[in-house]
């Protein structure tokens, strides 16, 4: 097990993860001792980063053996097969942010041999259907933009030693009226489901410009 370890981590030194805000403590520790844990709130305040943060340190100490990434695509509300290119150019503007975490974690070079042993794996939600994951921690980012079905469908490619982290923004969203919701239903409804964990961070938890904070909160939101 040390000899996996020391090859995954191989020689660079990894960023460590501190939470900046007293939700964001709560956020890393709801993740830790839940197997789902639903995130929301509004933009910067490291929804995204935290998930991807424990996903590697899971990832680096052997504790998960891959780490499963995925979002919705959403394009004229026409699946991914329509857009051009391969499958790589088509799925890559969608996970840039998730990426750049990553990135800031792991290194470049790191994410491209990971990716190539197949330890971290971008799977588009619709090519999840039919699908288990063991022993991986999963991230679906930007779950404001599912649908209920395909929420569902997520959270039942769970599979054994399996973490889950949903995450989004209750208040954007680029779904049609009759699709949007979907996210705070199942907030309300798996709040208080043993092993299930939900957090919320707000404004006070923006750890970008502090500008956004103010017009966030003068747009209300």
């Amino acid at each position: 097990m040390q000899q996996n370890r020391k090859k995954r981590q191989g020689h660079f030194k990894k960023k460590e993860l501190k939470p900046k805000t007293e939700n964001q403590f709560d956020y890393i520790r709801t993740i830790v001792e839940s197997d789902v844990t639903l995130c929301y709130g509004p933009p910067g305040t490291g929804k995204t980063a935290v998930a991807v943060g424990i996903a590697c340190e899971h990832l680096l100490s052997n504790r998960v053996k891959k780490i499963i990434i995925t979002r919705p695509v959403i394009e004229s509300g026409r699946g991914l097969g329509f857009l051009p290119g391969t499958f790589d150019e088509k799925i890559h503007p969608y996970l840039i942010p998730v990426l750049e975490e990553m990135n800031s974690r792991l290194g470049e070079n790191k994410i491209k041999d990971f990716k190539a042993k197949g330890l971290i794996e971008v799977c588009p939600l619709e090519y999840m259907r039919g699908r288990n994951f063991h022993n991986s921690f999963m991230i679906l980012d930007e779950a404001q933009n599912c649908t209920m079905e395909q929420i569902k469908m997520f959270m039942t490619r769970i599979g054994f030693d399996s973490k889950a982290v949903i995450n989004g923004d209750i208040d954007q969203t680029d779904l049609p009226p009759h699709l949007r919701g979907a996210l705070q239903e199942c907030v309300n409804k798996l709040d208080g489901v043993e092993r299930v964990g939900v957090v919320a961070l707000t404004e006070k938890d923006i750890i970008r410009n502090k500008i956004i904070s103010k017009i966030l909160g003068a747009l209300g939101n």
